[in-house]
């Protein structure tokens, strides 16, 4: 079983090299203090689109300084997806070990109770990478995190709106399955999915 604090202290342990469909190279590895100019890099670069279907307080580098202040102090695992050789950060993914107390609520109207073997997932891919099949490909690997956390399902972060017709697809595709909708502070609609870890991919 893997700890936040250890992670933190031990990054490599997570630390992974994944070779993309186009054949070049990306690391999925945590997120590290030293990360907070590369990921604001990746903050600033996300198109209006990309602001509008992810949850991120802001997208400059104060933002990117409190993510990387909060490593191993909240709840949230953060991992990212860095370009080789570049350096450039091309994904960040959350990993939420928490459930919040309005999600508990709704997947209980919806006939499935939460527990603590269940977490919150949260990807966030650059523009140019969006619809390549990289979400695809880190999947099991997000799912092999979550297992090493003592997960055995994830829901969806803030869960997915129900205009992101890509989105819904992609997790469709991978597993997930739509256990209900809801409408945010905001008024906009989005749905709760869920995906059990212990099935095969796409079961």
């Amino acid at each position: 079983m893997f700890t936040l604090p250890e992670i933190a202290g031990d990054p490599s342990r997570l630390t992974r090299r994944l070779m993309r469909i186009d054949g070049s190279d990306v690391i999925f590895r945590p997120l590290t203090h030293a990360d907070p100019e590369l990921l604001a890099s990746f903050l600033a670069g996300l198109s209006p689109e990309s602001r509008r279907l992810s949850t991120f307080d802001g997208y400059d580098l104060a933002t990117a300084r409190e993510l990387c202040d909060a490593i191993a102090r909240y709840d949230k695992l953060r991992l990212v997806l860095e370009e080789v050789p570049a350096g450039r950060i091309v994904g960040l993914l959350e990993l939420s070990l928490d459930l919040h107390p309005h999600d508990v609520v709704r997947f209980r109207e919806a006939g499935i109770q939460l527990s603590a073997t269940d977490g919150r997932f949260g990807p966030t891919l650059a523009d140019d990478y969006q619809g390549k099949g990289v979400g695809t490909q880190i999947l099991p690997l997000i799912a092999d995190v979550a297992r090493g956390f003592g997960k055995r399902r994830i829901i969806l972060l803030g869960g997915v709106l129900a205009d992101n017709a890509r989105a819904i697809r992609y997790y469709r595709k991978n597993g997930f399955q739509a256990v209900g909708s809801f409408a945010g502070t905001n008024g906009v609609r989005s749905l709760d999915m869920i995906l059990d870890l212990d099935l095969p991919s796409g079961q």
